[in-house]
Protein backbone atom coordinates (compact mmCIF):
# COMPACT_ATOMS: atom_id res chain seq x y z
CA UNK A 1 0.00 0.00 0.00
CA UNK A 2 1.27 3.61 -0.92
CA UNK A 3 0.87 5.75 1.86
CA UNK A 4 1.41 9.37 0.07
CA UNK A 5 2.41 11.70 2.71
CA UNK A 6 1.39 15.33 3.84
CA UNK A 7 -2.43 15.00 2.56
CA UNK A 8 -4.47 12.24 3.15
CA UNK A 9 -7.20 13.79 4.99
CA UNK A 10 -6.44 11.09 8.38
CA UNK A 11 -3.18 12.90 8.48
CA UNK A 12 -3.90 16.24 8.43
CA UNK A 13 -6.67 16.55 10.90
CA UNK A 14 -4.42 15.80 13.79
CA UNK A 15 -2.30 19.14 12.32
CA UNK A 16 -5.33 21.14 11.53
CA UNK A 17 -6.59 21.21 15.22
CA UNK A 18 -3.14 22.06 16.63
CA UNK A 19 -3.05 25.30 13.87
CA UNK A 20 -6.88 26.12 15.10
CA UNK A 21 -5.51 26.17 18.86
CA UNK A 22 -2.54 28.49 17.19
CA UNK A 23 -5.04 30.99 15.03
CA UNK A 24 -7.38 31.45 18.24
CA UNK A 25 -9.97 29.22 16.95
CA UNK A 26 -9.68 26.56 19.52
CA UNK A 27 -10.24 29.45 22.93
CA UNK A 28 -13.18 31.62 20.38
CA UNK A 29 -14.82 28.12 19.68
CA UNK A 30 -14.03 25.90 22.48
CA UNK A 31 -17.46 24.07 22.27
CA UNK A 32 -17.22 23.36 18.40
CA UNK A 33 -13.39 23.03 18.33
CA UNK A 34 -13.18 20.41 21.70
CA UNK A 35 -16.26 18.48 20.50
CA UNK A 36 -14.11 17.94 16.81
CA UNK A 37 -11.33 16.64 18.70
CA UNK A 38 -13.27 14.49 20.82
CA UNK A 39 -15.34 12.92 17.89
CA UNK A 40 -12.44 12.26 16.23
CA UNK A 41 -10.53 10.77 19.41
CA UNK A 42 -13.52 8.28 19.90
CA UNK A 43 -13.39 7.21 16.43
CA UNK A 44 -9.46 5.99 16.61
CA UNK A 45 -8.19 9.42 15.58
CA UNK A 46 -4.84 10.07 16.43
CA UNK A 47 -3.11 13.87 17.64
CA UNK A 48 -0.70 15.18 14.78
CA UNK A 49 2.78 13.57 14.98
CA UNK A 50 5.83 15.32 15.91
CA UNK A 51 7.62 13.97 12.78
CA UNK A 52 6.36 12.18 10.33
CA UNK A 53 4.14 12.82 7.45
CA UNK A 54 1.49 9.90 7.65
CA UNK A 55 0.22 7.50 9.68
CA UNK A 56 0.11 3.82 9.04
CA UNK A 57 -1.83 2.49 6.36
CA UNK A 58 -4.96 1.37 9.06
CA UNK A 59 -5.77 4.99 9.68
CA UNK A 60 -7.27 5.31 6.05
CA UNK A 61 -10.56 4.09 7.37
CA UNK A 62 -11.12 7.42 8.99
CA UNK A 63 -10.58 9.51 6.10
CA UNK A 64 -14.19 9.92 5.80
CA UNK A 65 -14.84 11.20 9.31
CA UNK A 66 -11.24 12.99 8.79
CA UNK A 67 -13.18 14.93 5.83
CA UNK A 68 -15.88 15.88 7.23
CA UNK A 69 -14.32 17.12 10.42
CA UNK A 70 -11.73 19.22 8.21
CA UNK A 71 -14.86 20.79 6.65
CA UNK A 72 -16.31 21.83 9.86
CA UNK A 73 -12.81 23.05 10.98
CA UNK A 74 -12.57 25.35 8.03
CA UNK A 75 -16.12 27.07 8.67
CA UNK A 76 -14.56 28.63 11.56
CA UNK A 77 -13.09 32.41 11.13
CA UNK A 78 -9.83 32.92 13.21
CA UNK A 79 -10.48 36.15 15.58
CA UNK A 80 -6.69 37.04 15.29
CA UNK A 81 -5.79 40.59 13.13
CA UNK A 82 -3.94 38.46 10.35
CA UNK A 83 -5.49 38.94 6.66
CA UNK A 84 -3.70 37.49 3.67
CA UNK A 85 -5.00 39.99 1.05
CA UNK A 86 -2.50 42.45 -0.13
CA UNK A 87 -4.36 45.86 0.64
CA UNK A 88 -5.33 44.35 4.19
CA UNK A 89 -1.68 43.67 4.61
CA UNK A 90 -0.25 46.56 4.20
CA UNK A 91 -3.16 48.47 5.94
CA UNK A 92 -1.73 46.62 9.24
CA UNK A 93 1.40 47.89 8.50
CA UNK A 94 2.05 51.12 9.84
CA UNK A 95 5.72 51.14 8.46
CA UNK A 96 4.75 49.93 5.07
CA UNK A 97 7.95 51.14 3.27
CA UNK A 98 7.94 53.53 0.33
CA UNK A 99 10.04 53.38 -3.14
CA UNK A 100 13.30 53.98 -2.85
CA UNK A 101 14.72 57.50 -3.83
CA UNK A 102 15.89 57.35 -7.62
CA UNK A 103 17.88 59.37 -9.14
CA UNK A 104 20.55 59.79 -11.84
CA UNK A 105 22.96 57.94 -9.30
CA UNK A 106 21.35 55.82 -8.47
CA UNK A 107 22.91 51.92 -8.75
CA UNK A 108 22.05 49.95 -11.62
CA UNK A 109 22.00 46.32 -11.61
CA UNK A 110 25.46 45.92 -12.37
CA UNK A 111 26.23 47.41 -9.06
CA UNK A 112 24.91 44.80 -7.47
CA UNK A 113 26.68 41.85 -9.08
CA UNK A 114 28.67 40.76 -6.23
CA UNK A 115 26.21 40.92 -3.45
CA UNK A 116 23.85 38.86 -6.08
CA UNK A 117 26.42 36.08 -6.13
CA UNK A 118 27.39 36.85 -2.59
CA UNK A 119 23.69 35.83 -1.81
CA UNK A 120 23.52 32.45 -3.84
CA UNK A 121 26.82 31.22 -2.30
CA UNK A 122 25.53 32.19 1.30
CA UNK A 123 22.49 30.69 0.49
CA UNK A 124 23.90 27.11 -0.60
CA UNK A 125 26.36 27.23 2.69
CA UNK A 126 23.76 27.88 5.24
CA UNK A 127 21.44 25.11 3.29
CA UNK A 128 24.46 22.43 2.91
CA UNK A 129 25.44 23.16 7.19
CA UNK A 130 22.12 22.48 8.07
CA UNK A 131 21.16 19.74 5.71
CA UNK A 132 22.72 16.34 7.26
CA UNK A 133 20.72 17.40 10.41
CA UNK A 134 17.55 17.92 9.46
CA UNK A 135 15.03 16.90 11.96
CA UNK A 136 18.02 16.33 14.94
CA UNK A 137 17.10 18.38 17.88
CA UNK A 138 19.04 20.83 19.34
CA UNK A 139 20.79 18.97 21.90
CA UNK A 140 21.79 16.34 19.21
CA UNK A 141 23.19 19.17 17.26
CA UNK A 142 25.36 20.05 19.97
CA UNK A 143 26.75 16.64 21.18
CA UNK A 144 27.23 15.66 17.65
CA UNK A 145 29.07 19.41 16.95
CA UNK A 146 31.27 18.82 20.39
CA UNK A 147 32.03 15.23 20.30
CA UNK A 148 33.71 16.31 16.79
CA UNK A 149 35.87 19.00 17.83
CA UNK A 150 33.24 21.77 16.15
CA UNK A 151 31.34 23.47 18.50
CA UNK A 152 30.67 26.34 18.49
CA UNK A 153 30.30 25.48 14.85
CA UNK A 154 32.54 26.50 12.91
CA UNK A 155 32.88 24.39 9.74
CA UNK A 156 31.06 21.35 8.01
CA UNK A 157 29.54 18.61 9.94
CA UNK A 158 31.38 15.69 9.84
CA UNK A 159 31.04 11.68 11.14
CA UNK A 160 35.01 11.37 11.17
CA UNK A 161 36.00 10.93 15.05
CA UNK A 162 31.97 10.74 15.82
CA UNK A 163 31.74 8.57 18.41
CA UNK A 164 28.88 5.25 17.52
CA UNK A 165 27.54 5.79 20.65
CA UNK A 166 26.51 9.63 19.32
CA UNK A 167 26.14 8.11 16.07
CA UNK A 168 23.53 5.95 17.15
CA UNK A 169 21.64 8.57 19.63
CA UNK A 170 21.26 10.82 16.95
CA UNK A 171 21.37 9.76 13.06
CA UNK A 172 22.25 11.67 10.25
CA UNK A 173 18.98 12.40 8.07
CA UNK A 174 19.89 9.26 5.67
CA UNK A 175 18.92 11.57 2.01
CA UNK A 176 21.55 14.50 2.82
CA UNK A 177 24.38 12.61 4.85
CA UNK A 178 25.48 11.15 1.35
CA UNK A 179 26.11 14.31 0.14
CA UNK A 180 26.80 17.42 2.79
CA UNK A 181 29.15 16.42 5.19
CA UNK A 182 32.89 17.99 5.38
CA UNK A 183 34.60 14.46 3.70
CA UNK A 184 31.37 13.85 0.85
CA UNK A 185 30.74 17.36 -0.35
CA UNK A 186 31.54 16.78 -3.90
CA UNK A 187 29.37 20.08 -5.89
CA UNK A 188 25.99 21.13 -4.72
CA UNK A 189 23.18 18.72 -4.06
CA UNK A 190 19.44 18.66 -4.17
CA UNK A 191 17.03 20.66 -2.00
CA UNK A 192 13.82 22.05 -2.05
CA UNK A 193 15.48 25.28 -0.26
CA UNK A 194 17.43 25.95 -3.64
CA UNK A 195 14.79 24.64 -6.21
CA UNK A 196 12.45 26.65 -5.25
CA UNK A 197 14.37 29.81 -5.74
CA UNK A 198 15.65 28.94 -9.20
CA UNK A 199 11.69 28.16 -9.96
CA UNK A 200 11.16 31.99 -8.82
CA UNK A 201 13.32 32.87 -11.07
CA UNK A 202 11.88 30.92 -13.90
CA UNK A 203 8.69 32.65 -13.07
CA UNK A 204 10.22 36.12 -13.88
CA UNK A 205 11.97 35.07 -17.09
CA UNK A 206 9.02 33.40 -18.36
CA UNK A 207 6.53 36.14 -17.19
CA UNK A 208 8.40 39.32 -16.32
CA UNK A 209 7.90 41.51 -13.20
CA UNK A 210 4.33 41.40 -13.88
CA UNK A 211 3.62 37.92 -13.22
CA UNK A 212 1.15 36.82 -11.04
CA UNK A 213 0.18 33.72 -9.11
CA UNK A 214 -1.49 31.90 -11.39
CA UNK A 215 2.03 32.03 -13.65
CA UNK A 216 3.47 30.08 -10.59
CA UNK A 217 0.82 27.88 -10.42
CA UNK A 218 1.39 26.89 -13.81
CA UNK A 219 5.45 26.94 -13.75
CA UNK A 220 5.03 24.45 -10.79
CA UNK A 221 2.73 22.01 -12.98
CA UNK A 222 4.74 22.14 -15.65
CA UNK A 223 8.11 21.57 -13.84
CA UNK A 224 8.15 21.27 -10.54
CA UNK A 225 7.72 17.17 -9.57
CA UNK A 226 5.11 16.28 -7.01
CA UNK A 227 7.11 14.01 -5.70
CA UNK A 228 9.55 16.97 -4.33
CA UNK A 229 7.12 18.95 -2.52
CA UNK A 230 6.44 18.93 1.13
CA UNK A 231 3.59 20.13 3.27
CA UNK A 232 1.09 23.09 2.24
CA UNK A 233 3.07 23.20 -1.35
CA UNK A 234 2.34 19.17 -2.04
CA UNK A 235 -1.25 19.79 -0.24
CA UNK A 236 -1.75 22.88 -2.57
CA UNK A 237 -0.79 20.86 -5.60
CA UNK A 238 -3.51 17.94 -4.77
CA UNK A 239 -5.37 21.36 -4.38
CA UNK A 240 -4.49 22.31 -8.29
CA UNK A 241 -5.27 19.13 -9.65
CA UNK A 242 -8.38 19.06 -7.76
CA UNK A 243 -9.32 21.92 -9.88
CA UNK A 244 -9.35 24.58 -7.33
CA UNK A 245 -7.76 28.14 -8.51
CA UNK A 246 -5.48 29.89 -6.22
CA UNK A 247 -6.40 31.48 -3.33
CA UNK A 248 -8.50 28.45 -2.45
CA UNK A 249 -5.22 26.02 -3.10
CA UNK A 250 -3.65 27.26 0.15
CA UNK A 251 -6.72 26.94 2.47
CA UNK A 252 -8.87 24.56 1.25
CA UNK A 253 -7.75 20.94 3.82
CA UNK A 254 -4.23 22.76 4.47
CA UNK A 255 -2.82 22.69 8.09
CA UNK A 256 0.75 23.82 6.59
CA UNK A 257 -0.55 27.13 5.80
CA UNK A 258 1.59 28.73 7.94
CA UNK A 259 4.23 26.69 8.32
CA UNK A 260 8.08 27.44 6.50
CA UNK A 261 7.41 26.27 2.67
CA UNK A 262 6.40 30.00 1.35
CA UNK A 263 9.84 31.19 3.50
CA UNK A 264 12.02 29.57 1.55
CA UNK A 265 10.50 30.48 -1.72
CA UNK A 266 11.29 33.97 -1.45
CA UNK A 267 15.12 35.24 -1.59
CA UNK A 268 15.01 36.09 -5.56
CA UNK A 269 11.92 38.42 -5.15
CA UNK A 270 14.45 40.39 -2.53
CA UNK A 271 17.66 39.90 -4.88
CA UNK A 272 15.81 41.31 -8.23
CA UNK A 273 14.38 44.62 -5.96
CA UNK A 274 17.63 45.53 -4.07
CA UNK A 275 16.99 48.60 -1.35
CA UNK A 276 13.19 47.91 -2.09
CA UNK A 277 11.38 45.70 0.38
CA UNK A 278 7.49 46.99 -0.27
CA UNK A 279 8.27 45.79 -4.15
CA UNK A 280 10.00 42.81 -2.94
CA UNK A 281 7.24 41.31 -0.25
CA UNK A 282 4.48 42.37 -2.88
CA UNK A 283 6.65 39.74 -5.33
CA UNK A 284 6.86 37.25 -2.48
CA UNK A 285 3.13 37.94 -1.79
CA UNK A 286 1.96 36.79 -5.51
CA UNK A 287 4.12 33.43 -4.79
CA UNK A 288 2.86 32.88 -1.48
CA UNK A 289 -0.77 33.21 -1.44
CA UNK A 290 -0.54 30.32 -3.66
CA UNK A 291 -0.46 27.94 -0.53
CA UNK A 292 0.12 30.22 2.37
CA UNK A 293 -2.28 32.00 4.29
CA UNK A 294 -1.72 34.90 7.29
CA UNK A 295 1.62 34.14 8.70
CA UNK A 296 2.90 31.95 6.48
CA UNK A 297 2.05 34.88 3.54
CA UNK A 298 4.08 36.98 5.85
CA UNK A 299 7.18 35.13 6.43
CA UNK A 300 7.59 35.29 2.54
CA UNK A 301 7.48 39.11 2.31
CA UNK A 302 9.77 38.98 5.82
CA UNK A 303 12.39 37.31 4.24
CA UNK A 304 11.73 38.81 0.43
CA UNK A 305 11.97 42.51 2.63
CA UNK A 306 14.78 41.27 3.90
CA UNK A 307 16.63 40.13 1.05
CA UNK A 308 16.51 43.01 -0.70
CA UNK A 309 17.23 45.37 1.89
CA UNK A 310 20.75 43.25 2.54
CA UNK A 311 21.77 43.86 -1.20
CA UNK A 312 21.96 48.11 -0.28
CA UNK A 313 25.03 46.95 2.26
CA UNK A 314 22.93 48.18 5.75
CA UNK A 315 23.55 46.34 9.36
CA UNK A 316 21.76 43.04 10.31
CA UNK A 317 19.17 45.01 12.81
CA UNK A 318 18.00 47.64 9.67
CA UNK A 319 17.64 44.61 7.42
CA UNK A 320 15.23 42.61 9.92
CA UNK A 321 13.65 45.66 10.55
CA UNK A 322 12.90 46.24 6.74
CA UNK A 323 11.66 42.74 7.15
CA UNK A 324 9.27 43.85 10.05
CA UNK A 325 7.80 46.44 8.07
CA UNK A 326 6.22 44.17 5.45
CA UNK A 327 4.52 42.56 8.21
CA UNK A 328 1.26 43.41 10.12
CA UNK A 329 2.15 44.45 13.42
CA UNK A 330 -0.29 42.79 15.52
CA UNK A 331 1.00 39.41 13.87
CA UNK A 332 2.02 36.08 15.76
CA UNK A 333 5.27 36.38 13.35
CA UNK A 334 5.73 40.24 14.17
CA UNK A 335 5.30 39.95 18.00
CA UNK A 336 8.29 36.84 17.81
CA UNK A 337 10.62 37.82 15.46
CA UNK A 338 10.67 41.20 17.51
CA UNK A 339 11.19 39.43 20.90
CA UNK A 340 14.57 37.57 18.78
CA UNK A 341 15.75 40.62 17.94
CA UNK A 342 15.93 42.18 21.78
CA UNK A 343 17.24 39.04 23.32
CA UNK A 344 19.63 38.83 20.60
CA UNK A 345 20.71 42.20 21.49
CA UNK A 346 20.80 42.09 25.10
CA UNK A 347 22.44 38.49 25.62
CA UNK A 348 25.72 37.45 24.78
CA UNK A 349 25.69 34.15 24.33
CA UNK A 350 23.41 32.97 21.33
CA UNK A 351 22.27 29.54 23.37
CA UNK A 352 20.56 31.96 26.13
CA UNK A 353 18.54 33.84 22.77
CA UNK A 354 18.16 29.97 21.88
CA UNK A 355 16.79 28.73 24.76
CA UNK A 356 14.46 31.92 25.35
CA UNK A 357 13.15 30.89 21.20
CA UNK A 358 12.56 27.40 22.29
CA UNK A 359 10.34 28.39 25.41
CA UNK A 360 8.20 30.55 23.76
CA UNK A 361 8.05 28.58 20.40
CA UNK A 362 8.27 24.92 21.38
CA UNK A 363 5.07 24.20 21.02
CA UNK A 364 5.20 25.11 17.52
CA UNK A 365 5.99 22.37 14.41
CA UNK A 366 10.14 22.53 14.05
CA UNK A 367 9.03 23.79 10.07
CA UNK A 368 6.64 26.43 11.22
CA UNK A 369 7.02 29.75 10.18
CA UNK A 370 6.86 31.55 13.36
CA UNK A 371 10.08 29.92 14.92
CA UNK A 372 12.12 29.42 12.03
CA UNK A 373 11.95 33.39 11.31
CA UNK A 374 12.54 34.25 14.54
CA UNK A 375 15.70 32.14 14.65
CA UNK A 376 16.86 33.35 11.54
CA UNK A 377 16.47 37.31 12.11
CA UNK A 378 18.05 36.37 16.04
CA UNK A 379 21.51 34.57 14.69
CA UNK A 380 21.56 37.38 11.90
CA UNK A 381 21.48 40.53 14.84
CA UNK A 382 23.37 38.32 16.99
CA UNK A 383 25.90 37.34 14.47
CA UNK A 384 26.97 40.98 13.18
CA UNK A 385 28.08 40.81 10.59
CA UNK A 386 30.01 37.53 10.96
CA UNK A 387 28.83 35.18 8.09
CA UNK A 388 29.49 31.98 9.95
CA UNK A 389 28.00 33.04 13.50
CA UNK A 390 24.78 33.90 11.76
CA UNK A 391 24.81 30.34 9.84
CA UNK A 392 26.07 28.63 12.55
CA UNK A 393 23.29 30.35 14.92
CA UNK A 394 20.37 29.43 12.61
CA UNK A 395 21.27 25.66 12.34
CA UNK A 396 22.33 25.32 15.98
CA UNK A 397 18.97 26.25 16.81
CA UNK A 398 16.99 23.17 15.73
CA UNK A 399 14.45 23.17 13.97
CA UNK A 400 14.34 23.73 10.21
CA UNK A 401 18.24 23.62 9.96
CA UNK A 402 18.46 23.83 6.31
CA UNK A 403 16.11 26.05 5.52
CA UNK A 404 16.74 28.51 8.52
CA UNK A 405 20.66 28.12 7.67
CA UNK A 406 19.98 28.74 3.65
CA UNK A 407 17.76 32.36 4.56
CA UNK A 408 20.46 33.18 7.25
CA UNK A 409 23.02 32.44 4.53
CA UNK A 410 21.74 34.44 1.91
CA UNK A 411 20.94 37.25 3.87
CA UNK A 412 24.00 37.16 5.58
CA UNK A 413 26.60 36.80 2.50
CA UNK A 414 24.59 39.54 0.83
CA UNK A 415 25.37 42.04 3.70
CA UNK A 416 29.13 41.38 3.44
CA UNK A 417 29.62 41.00 -0.07
CA UNK A 418 31.19 38.03 0.06
CA UNK A 419 31.16 34.69 1.51
CA UNK A 420 34.28 33.15 3.19
CA UNK A 421 36.39 30.68 1.17
CA UNK A 422 35.50 27.89 3.83
CA UNK A 423 31.90 27.82 2.67
CA UNK A 424 32.27 27.98 -1.39
CA UNK A 425 30.65 24.69 -2.28
CA UNK A 426 32.28 24.19 -5.84
CA UNK A 427 30.94 22.74 -9.01
CA UNK A 428 27.43 22.55 -10.03
CA UNK A 429 23.76 22.91 -9.08
CA UNK A 430 21.95 19.41 -8.80
CA UNK A 431 18.11 20.14 -9.81
CA UNK A 432 15.56 17.92 -11.26
CA UNK A 433 14.12 21.20 -12.33
CA UNK A 434 14.29 21.83 -16.40
CA UNK A 435 17.33 23.44 -17.74
CA UNK A 436 18.99 23.93 -13.90
CA UNK A 437 20.68 20.24 -13.62
CA UNK A 438 24.53 21.52 -12.99
CA UNK A 439 24.32 25.19 -13.61
CA UNK A 440 26.68 27.68 -11.62
CA UNK A 441 25.92 29.66 -9.04
CA UNK A 442 27.80 32.80 -11.07
CA UNK A 443 25.08 31.99 -13.87
CA UNK A 444 22.49 31.92 -11.91
CA UNK A 445 23.12 35.43 -10.28
CA UNK A 446 23.78 37.08 -13.53
CA UNK A 447 20.22 35.77 -14.34
CA UNK A 448 19.06 37.54 -11.82
CA UNK A 449 20.55 40.51 -12.41
CA UNK A 450 18.98 40.69 -15.64
CA UNK A 451 15.69 40.44 -13.72
CA UNK A 452 16.16 43.69 -11.65
CA UNK A 453 14.53 46.68 -13.07
CA UNK A 454 16.53 48.65 -15.15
Amino acid sequence: MIRLTWVQPEDLIGHELRQAAEDGRAAAFAAEVGGIAGRWHAAGGHDAPPRAGASGGAAARLRGVAEDLLDELAVLPSPLEEPTGLADIIAACPSWPGPPRSSAASPGPAAFSGRVLAAWQGRVAGCVLGKPVEKIPREGIREIAEATGNWPIRGWFTARGLPDEVAARWPWNRRSAVNSLAENIDGIPEDDDLNYPLLALSVLERHGREFTTADVAKLWLDELPAGRTFTAERVAYRNLLDGLEPPDTAAHRNPFREWIGAFIRADVYGWVNPGDPATAAEFAWRDARLTHTANGVYGAMFAAAMCAQALAGEGAVEIVEAGLSVVPGKSRLHHAVRQAVEDALALEDFEDVVDRLHRRHGTLHWVHTVNNAALTAAALVHGRGDFTRAIAGAVAGGWDTDSAGATAGSIAGALAGAVPGQWIVGGGLASSLTGFDGVGLDMLARRTQEMMKA
